[in-house]
């Protein structure tokens, strides 16, 4: 006799199989690739339909593979501690993931991102009771990840780990407030050929972004190969008042850069 368990187990299948007897190979094909990256990502933790909780913006077609902008806004009042966002056709598909402290406004935050060929992009958002909400979008471009990053690697590494923060907006104490940080880091990723020696450029790229405001934590950002030359990362934080805004970041070679920003006086510097 089938328990109540084994029922719960084929209606999902049931489910799932239904939809993709109508789909395309490739859409099919598509599903059956973010239902493999979903369970290694999550394991066996329900990830349920994001309307109204997440958005992930795009561009449908980029023009530069190699320097793709996404934005992820929240669009909920539940509380949000993690964000993710996966690339599923990409060498590495888990792009970047974003967890939230106490001095964070996760309402909005944007990046930009190598694709290495046509593929679908996920944007999960992880609520603080646990809820895992997930949306979706089909981005046209193909080469980002084998892309030059534009100059040789001697120049590239030549300012490493240089950094500027912008305000983008007045502050005022307790208020949110947007910031953009601008890295130099050339984020090699392996797959890049140099154009002169015709050998493959060792990967190189940033693994932890931690950014701290008068020692609290705003976000800490593991990232991965996916993430273009020279990031940056637009995010929002709020200043009870004004303070120092640090930032620490370490990269594969297990080299550390930081810099610290005041605030409200933060201007571009190095």
């Amino acid at each position: 006799m089938a328990t109540s368990k084994h029922l719960l187990a084929a209606a999902a299948l049931s489910a799932l199989l239904i939809p993709l007897a109508h789909a395309t190979p490739e859409e099919a094909a598509r599903a059956q690739r973010w239902q493999a990256l979903q369970e290694a990502i999550f394991g066996d933790r329900k990830v349920l339909d994001g309307t109204g909780v997440i958005q992930l913006d795009a561009p449908q077609r980029a023009l530069d593979a190699a320097l793709v902008p996404v934005g992820l806004q929240l669009t909920t009042q539940e509380p949000v501690k993690a964000l993710y966002l996966v690339i599923d056709n990409n060498p590495s598909p888990l792009a970047a993931h974003v967890s939230f402290g106490p001095k964070a406004d996760p309402r909005s935050m944007k990046l930009r991102v190598r694709v290495n060929e046509y593929t679908l992009m996920h944007a999960v958002a992880e609520t603080q009771s646990g809820k895992l909400y997930m949306t979706e979008k089909f981005v046209k471009a193909a080469g980002g990840c084998s892309a030059p990053a534009g100059s040789d690697e001697k120049e590239a590494l030549s300012d490493l780990g240089r950094m500027k923060l912008r305000l983008l907006g007045e502050f005022h104490p307790g208020q949110p407030l947007q910031a953009q940080l601008m890295v130099r880091h050339p984020n090699f990723n392996g797959m890049q050929m140099n154009q002169v020696t015709r050998y493959f450029t060792p990967p190189r790229f940033i693994k932890t972004t931690a950014v701290t405001y008068e020692g609290e934590k705003v976000f800490t950002l593991e990232s991965d190969i996916a993430i273009s030359t020279d990031p940056v990362f637009t995010f929002g934080f709020i200043p009870d008042r004004a303070g120092e805004l640090k930032v620490a970041i370490r990269d594969s070679d297990d080299a550390a850069f930081e810099h610290s920003f005041d605030v409200p006086a933060a201007t571009p510097s190095g």
